[in-house]
């Protein structure tokens, strides 16, 4: 799964709401077909990793798969029935932090129609709306 391989701070705050639209990653650049994320959330590295697999089955190993989204935020977690204080929780799992309008996978080398049927299975995997994009003709 993907996680950093060092952090400059190994715990860090959980942070508030995702606002905003992004700016950057919101354009298909690398590959003809991409996954654009419609609502802000935290997709774990599980569900990237999951994700994958299911485009990549899909499509048999034919084209490229680009992943454009990293989980390089510690989430942490305390263990069952613990009593309250002593401390925080030790890292559990790493998250991107996903806003509106970013492309979180693109793909090339295969036909339209089974590369938004591979983006819909990827769809099923994250726990944000998404939507199948195409790279701008010029």
């Amino acid at each position: 799964m993907l996680m950093p391989k060092k952090v400059k701070h190994r715990k860090t705050h959980r942070g508030g709401a995702i606002q905003g639209k992004t700016t950057r990653g919101s354009k298909v650049s690398f590959g003809s077909y991409g996954l654009k994320a419609m609502t802000g959330g935290l997709i774990s590295s599980r569900q990237i990793e999951s994700a994958r697999r299911a485009m990549t089955r899909h499509i048999q190993r034919g084209g490229k798969i680009w992943i454009r989204i990293f989980p390089d935020k510690p989430m942490t977690k305390k263990g069952d029935e613990v009593p309250m204080g002593k401390g925080k929780g030790a890292v559990d799992h790493y998250v991107a932090k996903i806003r509106p309008g970013k492309i979180m996978f693109e793909m090339d080398g295969v036909e339209r129609e089974l590369a938004k049927k591979a983006m819909l299975l990827a769809s099923y995997k994250m726990s944000v709306r998404t939507k199948f994009v195409e790279k701008k003709r010029t």
